[in-house]
């Protein structure tokens, strides 16, 4: 299909470097299907250090970035780092090949700065919000100082730039109609579903599991706000019930090694494996190993209101789930998660354990989830949002149907 046969989408990633992004990459991969040109603006990272790269037809330029903050000097100075090659970077592209898009995607709500210039040209600003920062900033600091102030004027500023806005849930969505004063018709919900092209079921390796009859599995990113302290405290307690449970904590992030630390203070490393970021062979061999897989995110009014990716991943996989009880992740899981009181880690450990009891009852959570996510929730679902949403941006019509995979 060649719908958008002549368009030129630039992309803008400040915090995760493409492809590995799978969210920003599958956008990216289905708007390069409909015939666009597609480049994409990301940082350096572990395992993609090359300027230039050229994969699926799709032009990615990356930047340094000196380092990845963790306070708030640290990440003004990150996200100053990053807005100077962005701007160079996107002129060089517009230079090279004009585009009529810059499709933003946050954190940080900044990359708006780079899109004003390029308004003078007629490019559109697309914000594709991922994170509700002002939100973010509470759930790692704890307070409302001069920073939170900046990330409510900055979120602001990106609305009133952005021509359209796509939001990654309902929730989202109306904090961009009712704090950002989007209208409703410039808003477009594209979840974050997964691939079932890159989703594997696999038989998985018991090697994983260290000779203990029970995995237990974790992916994410490894935050303050991510819930991996208030996880160890869960098996901590669950140890002291059974011994045949290992855990899998993949991921990487700010608080990866105070994490580990933890652990180790606790006297946890005999349960707890810590795989870092891996590849995505890696990713799904650990998934399928596990018998219950687990979102221990804190009940903050960020995570709340944002659906998290690894909750439609872990469904996709036919697992079961615990978490807390926070509104999107309920939304996202539904019959396919078990819900714990929120903040205690001792019915969180009771609930992994009634699942790992109740075979029956885990497997018919595990079926739920998967055929949730092959009728409604898998991005072979999103992905006709997203043409549709872009069709309407780039002012064109699509001549054929597109087809969602059953």
């Amino acid at each position: 299909m060649s719908e958008f046969a002549g368009k030129h989408i630039l992309i803008i990633i400040e915090n995760l470097p493409a492809p590995f992004d799978r969210r920003v990459w599958q956008e990216a991969c289905t708007l390069k299907e409909k015939g666009a040109d597609v480049s994409i603006i990301c940082p350096k990272m572990k395992g993609y250090t090359e300027s230039y790269e050229n994969i699926n037809d799709i032009d990615i330029y990356r930047h340094p970035l000196p380092l990845e903050g963790s306070g708030a000097l640290g990440y003004l100075f990150e996200y100053s780092t990053a807005i100077f090659w962005e701007l160079f970077l996107s002129f060089k592209i517009f230079f090279k090949k004009r585009f009529h898009v810059i499709h933003g995607c946050n954190p940080p709500d900044l990359i708006f700065l780079t899109a004003l210039p390029f308004k003078l040209f007629g490019v559109k600003y697309v914000f594709d919000h991922h994170d509700i920062n002002p939100e973010l900033y509470i759930a790692k600091f704890g307070k409302k100082d001069f920073f939170y102030r900046c990330m409510i004027w900055l979120e602001k500023l990106t609305f009133k730039t952005a021509e359209y806005s796509i939001a990654t849930n309902e929730s989202y969505k109306q904090i961009a109609i009712e704090r950002g004063n989007m209208p409703a018709d410039k808003v477009q919900v594209v979840r974050s579903g997964p691939s079932l092209e890159r989703i594997k079921l696999t038989p998985g390796n018991e090697k994983y599991k260290k000779g203990r009859s029970y995995l237990i599995g974790y992916v994410g990113v490894i935050g303050v706000q991510e819930g991996l302290d208030l996880l160890l405290e869960s098996v901590k307690y669950l140890i002291t019930k059974r011994q045949d449970v290992q855990f899998a904590i993949v991921g990487g992030g700010t608080s990866l090694e105070d994490i580990q630390k933890m652990a180790k203070e606790m006297g946890l490393e005999d349960y707890v494996d810590f795989y870092g970021r891996v590849s995505d062979e890696k990713l799904l061999d650990v998934l399928n190993t596990c018998d219950v897989c687990v979102n221990p995110d804190k009940p903050t009014v960020m995570n709340n209101l944002s659906t998290m990716n690894k909750i439609m991943e872990y469904m996709a996989l036919r697992k079961p789930i615990v978490q807390f009880d926070l509104k999107e992740g309920k939304a996202s899981a539904q019959k396919a998660s078990l819900y714990a009181k929120n903040n205690d880690t001792q019915d969180f450990a009771d609930k992994i354990m009634w699942l790992l009891d109740h075979e029956k009852e885990s497997s018919e959570m595990a079926e739920y989830g998967y055929n949730r996510v092959l009728s409604k929730l898998s991005w072979e679902h999103e992905s006709v949002k997203l043409t549709k949403f872009y069709a309407r941006v780039l002012n064109v019509k699509i001549t054929k149907p597109a087809r969602v995979l059953n």
